[in-house]
């Protein structure tokens, strides 16, 4: 699969809203064999011909994967490097900033950095670690100016993606936003187990169920980039922080070095104002 086209970023940057949507837990053979069968329609107007783009991520987990993104370290492609970054904090020595990546002074994450440009950053968060419950659960979301959790958006609520993506509507739509560039982060709970209930034929959480919610999360984030039109061009990441294993090798869940953890789908793109 042929890489994505590097923009630069230099000329994004307080220019655009940007968002970044972490689709938690999804694997890269379950979202391309839902691009190849048809099942994405909404996010497939926005995917390269041949569908996502296979990359490696930072971690195998949710808390250490998105620090890394934070840190301006998205997955990186699954092919050998040197590959450039779009984002990264002033480091030394760094060999994956070049001329198109947006180089942040003083900040030590890209949502700091994000604010001291003039963006409002928002986070609607998903899993355990955006919930705000306690001090883990609020590192986080504590790098937002704004940050949002509730059940609603959690990964026991089946409906939890339109819950979020109709939050963040109502939110970027408000009068205090209209003049203001925004990041918008989402963390999308929907692929987490437990994800039976996507697929009423299931036993229990398995790959067909993880593929059945990612067909639920394609339809439900169809108002958002509806949204993100009406307000101004927007730069969007879409992408999974890590995948999850379901028997492979023996193996279940996340948290472990194994293929289908470490292996994920990721997409970049330009949606134009209306």
């Amino acid at each position: 699969m042929s890489a994505l086209s590097d923009p630069n970023m230099n000329e994004v940057v307080g220019q655009d809203d940007l968002v970044l949507i972490t689709l938690d837990t999804l694997r890269y053979d379950a979202a391309q064999r839902c691009f190849e069968e048809g099942r994405l329609p909404v996010l497939s107007r926005f995917l390269p011909a041949e569908g996502w783009e296979k990359r490696h991520t930072p971690a195998s987990f949710t808390y250490a994967a998105h620090a890394a993104f934070f840190a301006g370290f998205l997955p990186t492609p699954a092919a050998p490097g040197p590959h450039s970054r779009l984002f990264a904090l002033a480091f030394e020595g760094s060999q994956s900033t070049a001329q198109q990546t947006f180089v942040f002074q003083g900040s030590d994450n890209i949502v700091q950095g994000l604010a001291q440009t003039g963006y409002r950053t928002i986070c609607i968060g998903g899993v355990g670690f955006f919930n705000k419950r306690n001090p883990l659960g609020s590192t986080l979301p504590g790098l937002f100016d704004e940050s949002y959790w509730s059940p609603r958006y959690g990964v026991a609520e089946p409906r939890s993606t339109e819950n979020q993506v109709s939050f963040a509507c109502s939110r970027l739509s408000e009068a205090d936003l209209n003049k203001q560039r925004c990041f918008l982060f989402i963390n999308v709970a929907a692929l987490h187990q437990p994800n039976r209930c996507y697929l009423p034929s299931s036993s229990g959480d398995d790959f067909e169920s993880h593929c059945a919610a990612l067909s639920y999360v394609d339809g439900a984030l169809k108002p958002l980039f509806d949204c993100l039109r009406k307000r101004n061009r927007s730069f969007v990441i879409v992408c999974s922080d890590h995948g999850t294993a379901y028997g492979e090798d023996g193996y279940y869940g996340h948290r472990l070095a194994h293929e289908v953890v470490m292996t994920v789908p990721y997409t970049h793109f330009r949606l134009n104002h209306d």
